[in-house]
């Protein structure tokens, strides 16, 4: 066996024609859809962003609620110990 055909698997003619197939039938479905290699790129750099949106979203969610939480808690903890503190 050569190189080449270790390297693909099979014999280089049958490698071809099998990647011709299914790039054929591939063609057909994003053709079908109305997709294109831009369209999915784009969405895959679409996800990212709304995951990277998302992401800064959420730590400032949780920065308020910590905020709000504290300005509850922290003068409680501080009269809290004043308090016992005395004692």
């Amino acid at each position: 066996m050569s190189g080449l055909t270790r390297f693909l698997g099979d014999s280089p003619l049958r490698v071809f024609l099998k990647l011709l197939v299914v790039s054929f039938l591939v063609g057909i479905v994003m053709s079908t859809f109305g997709w294109s290699p831009f369209d999915i790129l784009e969405s895959i750099r679409d996800f990212f962003l709304r995951m990277w949106y998302m992401g800064f979203a959420t730590i400032d969610r949780f920065l308020g609620y910590l905020l709000l939480g504290a300005a509850i808690v922290v003068p409680a903890f501080i009269l809290l110990r004043l308090f016992s503190y005395r004692r």
